[in-house]
């Protein structure tokens, strides 16, 4: 059985799938009353399931008509793709940005399930600093880049 949270990423990615441009604009209050939530459950459901690291860029208006617009990075090649995703990663990874991006590698069809399993055991590694798993995550996008 699936919770909240995990409706409310299906059903907004449902609507990017089926939007022309990869993004989506939504009222973050309508979104709410659709799955009964508050509309702080939304917000933590964009923020922790829709950041760069998923491959995502959202922007967000507070207030009276608030909207939440949500768009997929879509690249026309696997180069562009890596290229612009070395720029966005962050030097300093936890444990659990690391694990969002190779899920968003494996999604894209960059890693196969194997490799993001290996990348898995050995970047979670607690004896790895946020510093030292950010630069063996760079190496890694510029491998796959050069494939």
């Amino acid at each position: 059985m699936e919770n909240t949270s995990d409706m409310i990423e299906a059903y907004l990615k449902q609507l990017l799938a089926q939007a022309q441009a990869s993004e989506i604009e939504i009222k973050r209050s309508e979104l709410a009353e659709r799955f009964s939530v508050v509309p702080s459950q939304i917000n933590y459901v964009i923020k922790t399931r829709f950041n760069s690291n998923q491959g995502f860029d959202v922007e967000s208006k507070r207030g009276g008509g608030g909207y939440i617009k949500i768009v997929k990075f879509d690249y026309s090649s696997k180069h562009d793709f890596l290229s612009d995703f070395y720029q966005r990663l962050p030097y300093l990874l936890t444990s659990q940005d690391m694990r969002e991006v190779l899920q968003m590698l494996f999604e894209e069809n960059i890693l196969t399930q194997q490799e993001g399993n290996l990348l898995l055991v050995v970047l979670s590694s607690d004896k790895i600093s946020d510093l030292t798993r950010g630069h063996l995550l760079h190496e890694v996008l510029q491998r796959l880049d050069r494939n």
